[in-house]
């Protein structure tokens, strides 16, 4: 594989990466970056280790074609069930994968002051149990409760983040989180779709309770990262371009794409084996 310098490629199942990818290039603005989205695959969330695995390995190792030389998975799903196996058997030399849970985990901290804390996710996220692993390694103090919301994800995707029935669901996922204890003051969103039921989260959540989206997080991780690897730096170009990859409808993604992206998106068909 070249080692020439290459953009740093985004990753996700579908549209939802393109939340943590807009604080990304807002942090980070003068690089190159190439968005590939497996719309044509989505839902990963329900699907099995070895089928996440796989269409994660796909897609990583299509944007290793591209020429990215770091790929970030902005996919909690993809983070929780092949990001490791992709780490340790499939990486070539020179090559990097990220995720979006350690970056979260390593900081969740500083958002809690009772030590409890909730977390939001996809029923792959919930069942791989990667956040209770993470954050009991950094901060064993913490506990953590989970909930799985497996309808939120096509309420975003299908535009009815406004509807009344959306505002049932959240209502009561939230209430069955907060169940599990009392004194929870902080709820992790570790999907990347949720970000965008924000307005009805803050309505059914209590004030007290901070409510975290990853984007953020991801992106000063990522900033922290490039700043101490030098090496990886000096291979990412630096000329403020973007490409959008989607291995689904181009026309769709591009109106999808606007709404998460809050800006917008021209992608292209791209096949990813």
């Amino acid at each position: 594989m070249s080692h020439k310098k290459g953009a740093i490629g985004i990753f996700d199942s579908g549209y939802g990466g393109l939340s943590v990818f807009k604080e990304i290039k807002k942090l980070l603005p003068e690089y190159d970056y190439i968005y590939l989205g497996d719309n044509a695959r989505v839902p990963y969330g329900t699907r099995s280790f070895d089928t996440v695995y796989e269409f994660t390995r796909q897609c990583v190792f299509k944007l290793f074609d591209l020429g990215c030389n770091l790929v970030i998975l902005a996919c909690n799903t993809a983070s929780a069930k092949a990001l490791k196996n992709i780490q340790k058997k499939d990486l070539p030399p020179g090559k990097k994968v990220l995720g979006v849970i350690r970056p979260t985990t390593e900081i969740i901290h500083t958002f809690t002051q009772s030590n409890k804390i909730g977390i939001l996710a996809t029923q792959g996220t919930v069942k791989s149990e990667s956040y209770l692993m993470e954050i009991a390694k950094f901060h064993p103090h913490i506990d953590v409760y989970q909930h799985a919301c497996p309808l939120w994800v096509p309420i975003v995707e299908y535009g009815e983040k406004d509807s009344p029935g959306t505002s049932y669901f959240v209502k009561r996922d939230i209430e069955r989180l907060l169940s599990k204890d009392k004194d929870i003051d902080t709820i992790l969103l570790a999907c990347t779709h949720y970000p965008l039921l924000m307005n009805v989260l803050k309505k059914h959540t209590p004030e007290h309770i901070n409510i975290v989206s990853q984007g953020p997080l991801v992106a000063s991780s990522l900033q922290d990262y490039l700043s101490r690897h030098t090496e990886i730096d000096n291979l990412c170009l630096k000329n403020g371009k973007t490409d959008f990859y989607t291995t689904d409808n181009p026309s769709e993604f591009n109106k999808q794409g606007k709404i998460f992206f809050k800006q917008n998106v021209f992608s292209q068909h791209i096949e990813v084996i």
